[in-house]
């Protein structure tokens, strides 16, 4: 008998003739455009570009659907009057426009809310301050070749929301979730994961409170049958297990677990009861690094219910680095050049050091989100040989590695540049046989690039062209 997704009928049908608004025509919001054009809709859509910023393809899908559209910096002071406004990610809830349209009566979602709420499947949903991308590929990666029937979305993969027909209750939807998506959910998927929290995005949310709470929306809705998983070593989520209504299963890199999965001295083992069993050797792995040593024992922790250990083996041991996360670029006269644009903050950074043992000529800085760069001035001085800043966080960069350096009295090669060209070709003179060119920001990439993605490939492009 072919299933029918009775809730995905019903909302369908409450969409018809509906007041929408759609918030953004960023990636997850351009789908709902033809959705809510074929449901008959009654579609206003806002964004603060200008218009002449405006791709025209979808300027002239809007004139063709006959919606309605405000664009430029004061456009929401016509969000007025709807039923349902889909926000995009960065338009947080908090945003006053969207707390009075709430009190007057509007339901606030988003595509992925919407997707989480309606799917028939199971949800495995990632988030965290690193390691997120890594984890929800790796996890994704398991559960296809394990033979299920997978959609990959959220901040990766495609937007979901218009595959929710093609879903069933045996498929699996896995889904990289960040702050500003969680943010204001009452929803929560069926395996939760949270890598890790730190300070992230300071200069969006109003504290880092708000930030933490974000990040619990993961599991704050879950119920008994369903599971978290969770950080051990990181003070926040190791307390999360408090509030927790789920099972808990933790991971850890620095602890021998009574329960749950660690990695100990790059061996990843199962720990039950006290009795830990050898599951991996992280040499027969392609991911370099203990925080991705770390990653793979989440994503085996976050499958363990759904698939034979064995078999997840057998797929992590071929997965190889995701693009922009400590990327081997090329090996130039016997120096490895490594893409690491997807580390947005200190911590990522200080991550991508630590999985090196060769010397290294680091290029970092870039958009400033209001981050302390004081805990990456230690690891630097200890790992890297020439340091090259560029960005508006050069200074901040520079300013904690000289405090460090007359703490420790020692020194390094430190020069700032202008461009991320002048950075590799300087990169390329410093740099000696044997050693890595790591490019790993520690910072947004707003100041001179579209996202992490635009930057990593100019610098591949460039790395190429030596």
């Amino acid at each position: 008998m072919e299933y029918i997704n009775e809730n995905l009928e019903e909302f369908n049908n409450y969409l018809k003739f509906k007041k929408v608004a759609i918030i953004g025509l960023g990636v997850s919001n351009l789908p709902l455009l033809d959705y809510m054009y074929e449901k008959n809709a009654k579609v206003t859509v806002f964004d603060e570009k200008e218009e002449k910023d405006i791709e025209k393809n979808i300027l002239e899908k809007l004139k063709k659907y006959k919606f309605d559209y405000f664009f430029g910096k004061n456009c929401f002071e016509n969000l007025k009057g709807f039923d349902i406004i889909f926000r995009s990610p960065s338009f947080l809830p908090t945003r006053k426009e969207l707390v009075e349209e709430e009190k007057r009566g509007a339901i606030i979602t988003s595509e992925i809310e919407m997707l989480m709420k309606l799917t028939p499947a199971t949800i495995i949903g990632v988030t965290g301050s690193d390691g997120k991308t890594t984890t929800t590929s790796l996890i994704y990666s398991i559960l296809k070749n394990a033979g299920y029937n997978t959609y990959l979305g959220g901040n990766i993969g495609i937007p979901l929301f218009t595959k929710l027909n093609e879903m069933k209750p045996n498929d699996i939807v896995v889904l990289e979730l960040s702050s500003f998506q969680l943010m204001g959910m009452d929803v929560s998927p069926h395996i939760g994961v949270i890598t890790n929290i730190t300070p992230n995005h300071l200069n969006i949310h109003k504290d880092y409170q708000e930030y933490i709470n974000a990040k619990k929306n993961i599991f704050k809705h879950q119920n008994k049958d369903d599971y978290i998983i969770l950080n051990y070593d990181n003070d926040i989520t190791r307390n999360c297990a408090k509030e927790a209504k789920s099972k808990v299963i933790f991971f850890s890199g620095k602890e021998k677990l009574e329960n749950g999965f660690i990695v100990d001295n790059k061996i990843i083992k199962k720990c039950e009861d006290g009795i830990r069993t050898h599951i991996l050797d992280c040499k027969d792995v392609l991911l370099r690094g203990e925080h991705n040593f770390e990653n793979i024992a989440t994503a085996i922790a976050a499958t363990s219910s759904l698939v034979d250990i064995d078999k997840s083996i057998d797929t992590i041991k071929e997965f190889k680095a995701v693009e922009h996360r400590l990327e081997y670029v090329r090996t130039i006269d016997d120096v490895k050049w490594y893409n690491d644009s997807v580390s947005s903050s200190p911590t990522r950074t200080i991550a991508g050091l630590k999985s090196f043992d060769e010397d290294i000529v680091l290029i970092a800085g870039g958009y400033d989100k209001n981050l302390d760069y004081t805990p990456i001035a230690k690891p630097i001085l200890k790992k890297v040989k020439t340091l090259i800043l560029l960005g508006q966080t050069s200074g901040k960069i520079f300013d904690a590695v000289k405090e460090e350096e007359e703490k420790e009295n020692k020194n390094i090669d430190i020069f700032m540049v202008n461009t991320l060209e002048e950075a590799v070709n300087l990169a390329r003179k410093q740099a000696k046989v044997g050693e890595i060119v790591l490019f790993s920001p520690a910072s947004a990439s707003f100041d001179m690039f579209k996202n992490f993605a635009d930057r990593g490939n100019k610098f591949k492009g460039l790395v190429n062209k030596l």
